[in-house]
């Protein structure tokens, strides 16, 4: 039988917010792993977040290239975060994705874990012929890969208690990628970043997006999706 997941659209949500209600639903499964009688194994957040940098366990400060003062004046918050991976930028047009599961029912390797993430954006990318390919030794999706313009679409950043993972990913649907010139992305040199929109040439739907991003995830995690309020 196929296991239950929830998802929940947040909207445009503060990054803050968003963290402290992943952290609500990871205590819930944590509580969850005491029963046997459990009817789901987890959730899906999807949001869109005000502007944030925010710098992962494994960051270096030194990647972001704007003052507390400078962060003021542009009203972009930031944030130190407990995921992977270093810094990054949410903002609008972004689809954020927060898959909170206990991996216990699927697997127990993050490394596996984040593979079939990247996995399910890179045959997402396919319905809109976007050619999304990994980069060895790099986390996340990317374009053009060994080409001297080779560009992220996707980031990823997890942290996993007792195998319950939280965080997850930011797609570039509709991203004003201006405000990623301020940061080395991700702590990589020499590389770019771009959006689905700036590939094809026109706005993309977010609602389309997430529908077709519950597909494909429920269908490589076989599972069934449910959403709630």
């Amino acid at each position: 039988m196929k296991k239950l997941v929830l998802t929940q659209k947040l909207g445009i949500i503060d990054y803050l917010v968003a963290w402290r209600y992943q952290k609500k639903l990871l205590e819930s499964l944590l509580y969850k792993q005491k029963n046997t009688n459990n009817k789901y194994v987890g959730y899906i957040l999807f949001a869109e977040h005000i502007h944030v940098y925010t710098l992962g366990k494994g960051g270096n400060i030194d990647h972001i290239k704007l003052s507390s003062e400078e962060l003021d004046y542009l009203g972009i918050y930031f944030y130190n975060s407990d995921r992977g991976g270093d810094i990054t930028y949410h903002g609008f047009g972004q689809l954020i994705v927060y898959p909170i599961l206990d991996l216990e029912y699927f697997f127990t390797d993050i490394h596996k874990y984040l593979r079939m993430l990247e996995e399910v954006v890179i045959n997402l990318l396919e319905i809109y012929r976007l050619p999304g390919r990994r980069s060895i030794g790099e986390t996340g999706v990317w374009l053009d890969v060994g080409r001297f313009y080779q560009r992220k679409i996707c980031s990823l950043g997890v942290r996993a208690s007792r195998w319950i993972m939280m965080h997850g990913l930011a797609l570039n649907v509709n991203t004003d990628l201006r405000s990623f010139k301020n940061i080395i992305p991700c702590g990589i040199l020499g590389k770019g970043v771009s959006s689905m929109q700036q590939e094809l040439g026109y706005k993309i739907s977010m609602n389309d997006i997430i529908k077709i991003f519950t597909f494909i995830f429920s269908d490589k995690f076989q599972v069934h999706v449910h959403s709630f309020t």
